[in-house]
């Protein structure tokens, strides 16, 4: 079978790979052309575009690149019609991809969307156009199937969280080769997560790093962001016992004690790994604003929300400062309610269903298109 998959970004290229390795071992003779990434390109296949040509993030550079955006999308639909693929499968990145389905679906090309974008948490009115353009839909979080089943009577396949297949095939580290690895002292570790944009990574920091001098029987370690240099976080490092690493985000989280997130999936990942954790967000005023007017939800942490419960701390905007970022530090580093925690945490992992969702997934899809 021939198979077209499209991920616009780094989390897409992993998750769309393993699906990848998951659909060889279904159908043996498959044959991948795609949009997306590195991981993609190490399974087989074409790679049409690579995602770092896609990635255009917020209002005004979207708005900037809109010529190279229709560019993308044009090229896409005639690398499709050419290829003439038994399935497309679309990972996440909804922008481009919705324009891509409506196309496929009038064109008689099998849709299929895994990995469902966040329409629970805004611009909800997307229902319509999947209702219209996507032939199944894979969702990777438990209430999702209730949103799509129950309030919008759209049928869609829970197949669990691919995270769990991520970190599960990952190799293990042990504290003391990461230490050895990276000629760290022997503290216990207090991981940083601030985020992967320059400007968010900044406002993070700048309040993270108020807790160095408070737990002083701790280093602390900054994972850097792919997307940056690791020359951008020096003006960060002047502080004693901070450290930083690039692309050895998963390492750091394996051998912390605790961390301090941006709000993201990075929330989800560092619970995985059964970290403690204090989930951060802080963004201007007007954004912040806006974003409270437009997105209804109860918790900001996919953590929160796969739970229904406050199993990790939130701190959003005013209360992301100093002095409760500390209290929430040392509670978690407190025997009682890191206890609580990881007790959650054993929870939450049953909640995502286990590892297998690529072969889930993949067995769903092959099962589907071979008749």
């Amino acid at each position: 079978m021939k198979y077209y998959l499209i991920a616009g970004e780094a989390s897409g290229d992993l998750h769309a790979a393993n699906l990848m390795k998951a659909l060889l071992k279904q159908d043996a003779k498959a044959e991948f052309r795609f949009w997306g990434g590195d991981l993609m390109q190490a399974v087989g296949g074409k790679l049409v575009k690579h995602y770092r040509d896609l990635a255009f993030m917020g209002f005004i550079e979207v708005v900037a690149n809109l010529k190279t955006i229709f560019k993308n999308i044009k090229i896409c639909k005639a690398d499709i019609s050419t290829f003439q693929p038994d399935v497309i499968i679309f990972v996440d990145y909804p922008g481009f991809n919705f324009r891509i389905a409506k196309w496929a679906k009038k064109q008689g090309f099998k849709t299929h969307y895994y990995i469902s974008p966040q329409i629970w948490a805004w611009k909800e009115n997307r229902i319509k156009a999947i209702k219209r353009d996507i032939d199944a839909m894979y969702v990777i979080l438990p209430f999702e199937k209730e949103f799509y089943e129950q309030k919008h009577k759209f049928p869609v396949h829970f197949v669990g969280h691919p995270l769990l297949d991520a970190i599960e095939q990952r190799p293990s580290i042990s504290h003391q080769a990461f230490i050895a690895e990276h000629n760290f002292n022997d503290l216990p570790i207090i991981a940083l997560l601030p985020g992967s944009r320059q400007q968010e990574i900044s406002k993070m920091l700048k309040t993270m790093l108020e807790m160095v001098p408070h737990f002083p029987d701790y280093q602390f370690v900054i994972a850097g962001a792919p997307s940056q240099d690791l020359a951008y976080y020096e003006q960060f490092l002047a502080k004693n016992r901070v450290s930083v690493i690039n692309n050895k985000t998963y390492d750091l989280l394996e051998v912390s004690t605790a961390a301090l997130v941006t709000s993201g999936t990075a929330t989800l990942e560092t619970a995985l790994f059964n970290i403690p954790e204090v989930v951060c967000y802080k963004g201007s005023y007007i954004s912040y604003q806006i974003a409270k007017r437009i997105i209804k939800l109860n918790y900001i942490s996919l953590v929160n929300l796969i739970m229904d419960k406050p199993v990790v701390r939130e701190l959003i905007q005013n209360d992301f400062n100093p002095r409760k970022l500390r209290e929430e530090l040392n509670l978690i580093l407190q025997s009682t309610k890191r206890k609580q925690v990881l007790e959650d945490y054993q929870q939450l992992r049953k909640k995502l269903g286990g590892p297998g969702a690529s072969e889930r997934t993949a067995k769903l899809i092959y099962n589907s298109i071979k008749v």
